[in-house]
């Protein structure tokens, strides 16, 4: 019982510390929110199908090296648009938690891509509307990183819920 409330502990707060990643990226945000969807499911407080953990297995390697490949920053050296895409990233995983659960992922998606919009119309961010591939470029180098760490807590907090 006490290794259990242990494991989650440790887990929500690897949770926690991913979304504080999203907001400031200094490391890879999808890492300790992979960490701690296991630790909350070796808690036995949540139930993570195999398949589920391959998946979002595969998708935080991939974003680790989306992370060392993408540059740091931004062109102008702003680092504002993280706000803006983590914020509405997290909005979109709630309220697709609350519309559905199966469409979480898409509300994850939605939310980052009208974040990453509404940055864009910024004057910090008015680099990005020039050439639309440069729109399509951060959203992969920048986006993606954040959908993943998002969902991924989002589908630790539906086990809550749901469970």
């Amino acid at each position: 019982m006490v290794m259990q409330t242990i494991l989650l502990v440790a887990g929500v707060a690897c949770l926690i510390a991913a979304l504080v990643l999203v907001l400031r990226p200094q490391w890879v945000a999808a890492v300790p929110a992979y960490a701690g969807l296991w630790l909350m499911h070796w808690s036995y407080y949540i139930y993570v199908p195999t398949m589920t953990f391959i998946f979002w297995g595969i998708a935080t390697v991939i974003t680790v090296g989306l992370f060392y490949l993408s540059p740091s920053g931004e062109p102008d050296g702003h680092s504002s648009s993280n706000l803006y895409v983590g914020f509405t990233a997290m909005a979109g995983g709630m309220l697709g938690i609350l519309l559905a659960p199966r469409l979480m992922v898409l509300g994850v998606v939605l939310g980052a891509a009208f974040g990453q919009l509404a940055y864009s119309r910024t004057p910090a961010g008015k680099w990005m509307l020039n050439p639309s591939t440069l729109f399509i470029r951060y959203f992969a180098a920048k986006c993606l990183p954040a959908i993943v760490a998002v969902s991924i807590v989002s589908i630790a907090i539906m086990g809550v819920v749901i469970d």
